[in-house]
């Protein structure tokens, strides 16, 4: 078996990943955000995904063939869902800043994403209750706290005329796509389902346990693809921006958006071996230390971006908002060593 700090530094490494993907959203231009998203949408969700499971799960497709048709259905429904959070989350970064996004939709992510399965589950661990119910609520504090830095900001930029963020607009947009956004863990967790899911098929088919994350990947993002693609056409259709492609001088978005799409999946790919490595509560205590690791993360990127340079009351809100959040989700992560 191994050890028991593996899966834990494979959770951690992933929130590295978790943190940075969202610097790529600040060099769209010139292309439009459909012609851009849809780029990162098909290397994210489709290409990569797929590349790396034939490289470590034998028979990928006899394997997800072989799941049970309701499984995957499932699986593909709830990153449909999620599909719809990472379509706002896109959206939220040019209205409020990475660092204020990233605050709001991964505080409210982690308390959606650990919560939620930990009811779906048939036998949980009924000691680790309080602690997952007392980092939750910690948590959607810390989510506060983070928007309150957001609205001290607005007024400032208000004041001395350097305001350009939408805040209202964009805090309603962040906190759904939070909500939405923790169906992406939601359906990895229903993937791995004992004894009938995909995760446990590919194992049948001999991939290692770790490894068999990827084939449950591979099923959760096709749902993903498909809601953020067609988003993406309609958009591109409406807006008639099909020469958006063909814009001059795009090399560099072009290349941030697979640089994105590496680090977007990166984080996932890596977060699921270290969650399947955790056992029954692996989901219910990853996902938050994923997107906890990932809001620090963000907030340094935020930091060197001077997103929040002369904003020193704001900014000091939002660290004590980013700390209270990770105290939640220090709880959590007890409560997978209580019982």
């Amino acid at each position: 078996m191994e050890l028991t700090f593996i899966p834990l530094a494979l959770v951690l490494f992933a929130s590295l990943f978790q943190g940075s993907f969202g610097l790529g959203m600040k060099f769209m231009a010139p292309l439009k955000w459909e012609a851009w998203w849809l780029i990162h949408s098909l290397f994210a969700m489709i290409i990569l995904p797929t590349v790396w499971a034939l490289i470590v799960v034998p028979d990928l497709f006899g394997a997800i063939g072989a799941a049970p048709t309701d499984v995957k259905l499932m699986a593909m429904l709830f990153g449909a869902v999620w599909g719809i959070g990472g379509i706002m989350f896109g959206k939220s970064v040019p209205y409020i800043g990475m660092s204020l996004t990233y605050g709001i939709v991964l505080g409210l992510c982690a308390a959606a994403g650990s919560l939620i399965p930990y009811f779906m589950k048939d036998d949980p661990n009924a000691s680790a209750l309080p602690y997952v119910i007392s980092g939750v609520v910690v948590m959607v504090i810390g989510v506060g706290f983070t928007a309150y830095a957001g609205i001290l900001r607005d007024k400032q930029g208000e004041s001395d005329g350097t305001n350009k963020i939408n805040l209202k607009a964009g805090l309603i947009i962040a906190i759904l796509s939070g909500f939405f956004s923790a169906f992406l863990g939601i359906g990895f967790d229903y993937g791995y389902a004992e004894g009938a899911g995909i995760g446990q098929y590919a194992q049948e088919a001999g991939a290692t346990v770790r490894n068999s994350s990827l084939a449950i990947w591979v099923v959760v993002l096709w749902g993903a693809f498909i809601l953020n693609a067609i988003y993406a056409l309609f958009m591109m259709f409406k807006n008639k921006s099909w020469s958006s492609f063909a814009e001059p001088k795009s090399g560099k978005a072009y290349m941030w958006s697979i640089i994105a799409a590496l680090c977007w999946f990166g984080a996932l790919g890596v977060y699921g071996q270290g969650a399947s490595l955790m056992g029954n509560m692996g989901s219910v205590i990853g996902w938050p230390i994923l997107m906890g690791g990932g809001l620090i993360i963000s907030n340094v990127w935020a930091y060197f971006n001077k997103e929040w340079a002369g904003a020193r009351r704001p900014f000091n809100w939002l660290i004590f908002g980013v700390v209270v959040i990770c105290v939640g989700m220090i709880l959590i992560g007890y409560s997978n060593s209580v019982g």
